[in-house]
């Protein structure tokens, strides 16, 4: 199977996403989009495979996930290593945060970004 970005099929699901982000989602936005991160360009809602990633960087081959509560119901906890998997074998590393610590420690995670972006 061959990789795909940000396929067509999904073009209107990540515009949906993009319209409708979560207050997290906007807040951590306005720290990764302009170049804002070592120099790196972040995109929104950007599809890998079947997969929309909330955050992704191309160039570092970076991933950002927000999660809320639903992820910790057992058929999201699958879905997400399943995911997780993919994303991996595609030499794709992903970091994920809870929205509370987005709220509570923005400082802290954009810390963690910049660490492992190295």
């Amino acid at each position: 199977m061959r990789l795909m970005y940000n396929q067509p099929n999904l073009k209107t699901k990540r515009k949906t996403l993009r319209q409708n982000q979560t207050d997290t989602e906007k807040l951590l936005w306005q720290y990764l989009r302009n170049k804002q991160i070592r120099g790196l360009k972040f995109f929104r809602q950007y599809s890998v495979g079947s997969y929309i990633l909330d955050f992704y960087c191309p160039v570092a081959r970076f991933g950002i996930e927000l999660d809320g509560g639903q992820h910790n119901e057992i058929k999201n906890k699958m879905y997400d290593k399943k995911r997780s998997e993919y994303l991996k074998q595609q030499k794709i590393s992903v970091i994920r945060f809870w929205n509370s610590d987005i709220i509570n420690n923005l400082e802290g995670i954009l810390e963690k970004i910049q660490e492992k972006l190295g």
